[in-house]
């Protein structure tokens, strides 16, 4: 079955080129003119990914991107901004707001497929490790969910943990690589995955918006910065 992909931006011809780039990469494509339209396509079925334009008519793209991580129904979707905006604090906001990549206008059709298999590759890859338990968190692989106890040291009933896609790899990573000290290119390759170029600084983001996750259930000291080092999980927080 083709992965559907749901292209928003505001200019016909650009969603005809992408969607033309697409059908070519064996994807089907799904225009939305508007956060409107773009709402009713998701409504109507779920999208295996979002090509979202920063700049549209009412609202901008980041802001709907914000929008979709708070909602159960896209929390977990891909997505990748289309921008002409290429300035690293753009980049580094987009991420703070949940998108997953970027691609810069103008972008060729060879490289906008790169990042969409890139992207999908790490969003839907199985958890082959199976679940995992460490402390107060639990990850159940099966379901893609994250779970937290409602006393991390006394147990309890658990509570899931509302978490975007590229916080759940991050998360999943350091849970099955605990106490070990991670360099932010380390995770870069790991998480992200060495073929695709992300800056170090990304990884800073993301670490922030776990623990930002992790902090109502009291279990955010658990990411641990070593200075000079990286990062670290630990259960000894």
């Amino acid at each position: 079955m083709q992965k559907r992909i749901l292209i928003v931006d505001d200019e016909p011809a650009i969603r005809d080129m992408v969607a033309y780039a697409l059908r070519k990469g064996d994807f089907e494509p799904v225009h939305a003119g508007d956060a409107r339209e773009a709402q009713e396509a998701i409504v109507e079925r779920v999208p295996d990914l979002i090509l979202l334009d920063w700049m549209l008519p009412g609202i901008s793209g980041l802001e709907l991107a914000r929008r979709w991580r708070r909602e159960a129904l896209t929390r977990d979707i891909p997505i990748i901004m289309l921008t002409a905006r290429g300035e690293e604090n753009d980049r580094v906001g987009g991420f703070e707001a949940g998108v997953d990549d970027y691609v810069v206008k103008p972008f060729s059709a060879r490289e906008l497929l790169a990042r969409i298999r890139a992207v999908m590759r790490r969003s839907h890859d199985d958890d082959e490790d199976g679940s995992i338990q460490i402390g107060g968190l639990r990850i159940d692989g099966a379901a893609h969910r994250v779970f937290a106890a409602a006393d991390a040291k006394t147990g309890g009933e658990s509570a899931p943990v509302q978490i975007g896609p590229t916080e759940y790899r991050l998360l999943h990573f350091f849970m099955t690589h605990p106490e070990r000290v991670y360099s932010r290119s380390q995770l870069l390759d790991h998480v992200w995955g060495g073929s695709v170029y992300v800056e170090e600084r990304t990884v800073d983001v993301h670490i922030r918006r776990l623990r930002k996750t992790l902090e109502p259930h009291r279990l955010d000291l658990m990411v641990q910065t070593v200075r000079g080092a990286g990062y670290r999980f630990s259960a000894a927080a």
